[in-house]
Parts: C-alpha cells; structure tokens; sequence
C-alpha cells in the first residue's frame, strides 16, 4: 500500500497531528521520518508540506528545512479577529444560498445541543458546536469561504483551548436564533447575530502556549543591573 495514500489524506494526518500537539511547534519534519509515520512515499509527504506551508501550519528554516510553525500571540490574536470579520460574511450569505438540506442538518446540531447543553457533556458540546460551524459555512454556498472558515477553525483549535462555557445554554440559543434568521432568509439578522455570538465567545479561548518572550526558567537569575539601565 506504500505511496498509494494521496497527498491529500497524508496532509490531513500531518495537520491534525500539528493541531493536536502529536508535532510539536519548531519540531523539525523531515519527509523520510514522516514517510514512514503515514506508511507512503516521500512524493505525497513534500506534496502536503507545500501545501500545509501556505496554511501557516509548517515553515521553513534555513538549515533545518521544514519544521512546524511557531505562531506569535500577536499571530494567534488576529486569527480571532479575522474570525469575527469571516463567520459573519458566511451566515449573511447561508441566509441567502442555504439549502433545505442544510437548514435540516443544522436543526439537528441545535436541537442535540440544546440537549447536551441541559445536561452538561462538555465533549459532545464543543464536537456540536464544531458542526454546526462548518454546515453554516459550507451553506454559504462559496468553497472559498468555506475553504478560509475551515482553515481558520483549524488554526484557532491549534493555538487555543476553549474552556467549558460557564452558560452552554445561552450558547445554543445564539446558534438557534441564528439558524432562524438563516431559515428565513434575512441576512443581515444573521450577520448582526452571529457577530454578536463570536463576541460573547471571546472569554472561552486561551491560548495554549505562552509568547516565547513570556516563558522564563525560574531557576535562571535575573540581570538586575541590566534591567535598571
């Protein structure tokens, strides 16, 4: 079976080994290890690399090759920014373009949700919620942005924990109320909805990883003299 697995499949294994912490950020990846890890050819290995590079999930060092991204908090702040300009644009345009198919799949996520949410499974809330998401994007009825929603969303699991919201009920009936003015068509209610959900969201994301210039080892002593100049 060795090299025929596309590079496709081999670029999600890579990117959701980055996402769940398996690759570690500034971890060197080198095509013959990784060959061997996924059980394929060194051809679709370089192929996902290209393509994980211009996701911002790898990057590539002078001397080291291809190594795992180290994003800056600065990097991880304006994710959630493009996020609140982006999932808006996507549930004005769901509200246009949605299918029944759609609208049916999301009052299925919102209807489980609210039934999680009453008893208190966190797991199978964020799982939901994550499903709810990507079926509004792809109702946006554009593989454009739903290709940059989906991209995003990765990126946003892969640099932050969502804690555990403290009113996972409230959080369902943002998602209700938008799936209601997706289902009647108005588009602009969507927008101004879900701009007003990812708002309130905002206290759930920690960043996992402190900036490198934060992390001190507190057995190394401080230049006193230095810091007073």
């Amino acid at each position: 079976m060795r090299g025929h697995i596309s590079a496709h499949a081999v670029c999600t294994a890579i990117r959701e080994d980055i996402v769940s912490g398996a690759l570690v950020p500034g971890s060197r990846l080198i095509e013959e290890i990784l060959a061997a890890r996924y059980g394929v050819s060194r051809v679709p290995v370089r192929e996902a690399l290209r393509t994980l590079q211009s996701e911002g999930f790898v990057t590539t060092r002078h001397h080291a090759g291809a190594c795992v991204a180290e994003p800056t908090e600065q990097e991880a702040a304006d994710l959630l920014d493009i996020r609140a300009l982006l999932e808006p644009l996507g549930a004005a345009r769901a509200a246009a373009r949605r299918s029944p198919a759609h609208l049916k799949v999301l009052r299925g996520l919102v209807r489980l949700g609210r039934e999680r949410a009453r008893h208190g499974n966190p797991a199978d809330l964020r799982q939901l919620d994550g499903w709810f998401h990507e079926t509004l994007a792809q109702a946006a009825g554009s593989p454009s942005l739903t290709a940059l929603l989906t991209q995003l969303r990765r990126k946003i699991e892969w640099m932050y924990a969502v804690e555990p919201p403290t009113r996972a009920g409230e959080s369902w009936d943002d998602h209700g109320a938008v799936l209601d003015a997706v289902a009647r068509g108005d588009a602009e209610r969507a927008r101004t909805l879900m701009a007003a959900h990812i708002e309130r969201s905002l206290p759930v994301y920690r960043l996992r990883r402190p900036a490198k210039a934060e992390v001190r080892d507190p057995k190394r002593p401080v230049n006193t003299a230095r810091a007073r100049s």
